[in-house]
């Protein structure tokens, strides 16, 4: 437990955190402000136009999470398996992290025919008009769910990056590194 994980550690935490954030503001700032043009047929093309600007960055931010995330897996590997507790969170933490980019990846690829779309008529980014295509009402209605999903899939895992930290508590580690060998002598719960 004295090896420390800066730099991967940096990494988990700044791209999750930029992640979430971003995609948290996208719903609220881009989207919403998109509802404020007067024209309604720029509206798709300003909150496009927003979404273009932050998915590289958005990218980035995945890519050093993910980085980040098997860093530490990697550099935590022995407490995963020995420690109660830490292989469950590991497997949650995977299972959020594959749902929050299958759902960041449906999010562009409706963000994608929304950019074709312009300039249809809608209320905002994430908003049909009564006169809105019905093919981009569909993308719009999908996307309104989609963009709120995303941020509560990574705040989850902030959760759990909170869970795994409390686990390296020395308290909690040494309990929970005992507690495997006690179950397996029938000592433990």
């Amino acid at each position: 437990m004295s090896e420390r994980n800066t730099v991967v550690r940096s990494l988990n935490d700044l791209g999750l955190a930029a992640w979430f954030g971003g995609t948290l503001a996208g719903a609220v700032g881009i989207n919403g402000a998109a509802a404020d043009v007067q024209d309604r047929r720029q509206r798709l093309r300003v909150a496009n136009a927003g979404w273009a600007r932050w998915t590289p960055v958005n990218l980035a931010a995945i890519g050093a999470h993910l980085v980040g995330s098997t860093g530490l897996l990697l550099g935590n590997k022995g407490r995963t398996v020995a420690q109660k507790g830490v292989g469950s969170a590991s497997v949650a933490k995977t299972a959020l992290t594959g749902a929050a980019l299958a759902a960041t990846a449906y999010a562009r690829v409706l963000g994608r025919k929304l950019e074709g779309a312009e300039p249809a008529p809608v209320d905002g980014g994430t908003s049909p008009a009564a006169d809105t295509p019905e093919a981009v009402a569909a993308a719009q209605r999908q996307l309104n769910v989609v963009q709120w999903v995303i941020p509560a899939l990574t705040a989850a895992l902030v959760v759990v990056n909170a869970v795994h930290g409390e686990l390296q508590r020395p308290n909690q580690a040494l309990g929970g590194i005992l507690a495997k060998p006690a179950r397996l002598l029938g000592l433990g719960d």
